[in-house]
């Protein structure tokens, strides 16, 4: 009772807590449709489409999981100068989220991933379309976002970086945004890629999910001693002040220098889909640190929202009320 107190007030000042979300920002696009026929041209389903519509995505789906959660978010990073990314800002600024850290890159590709589903006779992801460019950053592009950056950051209590591996974050930037939030004491919580895992050294927070966290540390995953070696391996290497490695309906294990492994379960009544799962997990554990939970219960908030949005269908996000109905119902 007393645990579930604490976190509903933990909950009540996500209000006033500021992030910023800086990274891959994308557009995740649903076509929904029915099979109607097998067609005459190769073995492959007709779809005929019922319905279409984008979600935010990468970045995007971290900052409306801030937003959905009650929290104040300005978002950060590249989209192309083109339909999509103009797209994204709109359905930005509709939502409230903050677009004054985002610049359109002439020439750029904006990442758009397109999923098309037969929802009958049964809920099924058909195909999916990828749309990008993985470039990096114009220098010009970049000289704007470390203006920005600089400019910015001092503005909020901590810094969120999602990593998808699509161009914007190269090292100087990398290690820029981590220089200044420790020079300005800000907290910075991070969902690496795993090419870019050893330039994220020095972040307060770094979250992993299991196989990446394998790979990265050269252990195979085998049991739960096999993910406190990968934990202990990977705190070393990066010297965070905390390691998080999430293990889908395992639930997720921490990790701090000189203190034992914690493993908190999955509070998920039944998995439907794990699609942006993590961005929910990044986002809420900021927003509890932000609002001055201990890690162990930013941790079970976290764990907790990602147990809500894994029981929903595609990229989705998770609110106020969901989540305290999951602590009531499931602590």
């Amino acid at each position: 009772m007393e645990e579930r107190k604490r976190l509903e007030r933990i909950l009540e000042g996500f209000p006033e807590v500021k992030i910023l979300v800086i990274g891959d920002i994308m557009m995740d696009r649903s076509i929904l449709g029915r099979v109607s026929r097998i067609s005459p041209e190769a073995p492959v389903p007709v779809i005929v489409v019922e319905k279409e519509d984008f979600t935010l995505g990468g970045a995007g789906n971290v900052a409306n999981n801030i937003l959905s959660l009650g929290g104040k978010v300005s978002l950060c990073g590249l989209v192309g100068d083109d339909e999509n990314g103009e797209k994204i800002r709109k359905r930005l600024v509709e939502k409230g989220i903050k677009t004054d850290g985002i610049f359109p890159e002439k020439g750029r590709q904006t990442t758009v991933k397109t999923r098309i589903i037969a929802h009958h006779p049964h809920h099924q992801q058909l195909v999916r379309i990828d749309r990008e460019m993985t470039d990096s950053p114009k220098a010009s592009t970049l000289q704007n976002l470390l203006n920005f950056l600089e400019t910015n950051i001092k503005h909020f209590d901590g810094i969120v970086i999602s990593d998808y591996g699509k161009g914007l974050l190269r090292k100087e930037l990398i290690r820029t945004i981590i220089q200044l939030g420790r020079k300005l004491k800000k907290f910075v919580v991070v969902d690496p890629k795993l090419k870019n895992f050893s330039y994220y050294k020095g972040a307060t927070v770094v979250t992993s999910n299991i196989k990446e966290a394998s790979e990265k540390s050269r252990i195979p995953i085998a049991g739960s001693l096999s993910v406190e070696r990968m934990g202990r391996k990977l705190l070393g290497q990066l010297r965070c002040d905390v390691l998080v490695i999430t293990q889908g309906e395992e639930g997720m294990t921490i990790f701090e220098a000189d203190k034992k492994p914690r493993h908190v379960q999955n509070k998920a009544k039944e998995v439907f889909d794990v699609t942006g799962a993590g961005d929910t997990v990044i986002g809420t554990m900021a927003l509890a640190r932000g609002a001055g939970a201990k890690l162990i219960e930013a941790a079970n908030l976290a764990n907790l929202a990602a147990g809500v949005v894994v029981e929903k269908r595609g990229t989705a996000t998770v609110n106020r009320e969901e989540l305290i109905r999951a602590i009531r119902e499931r602590l």
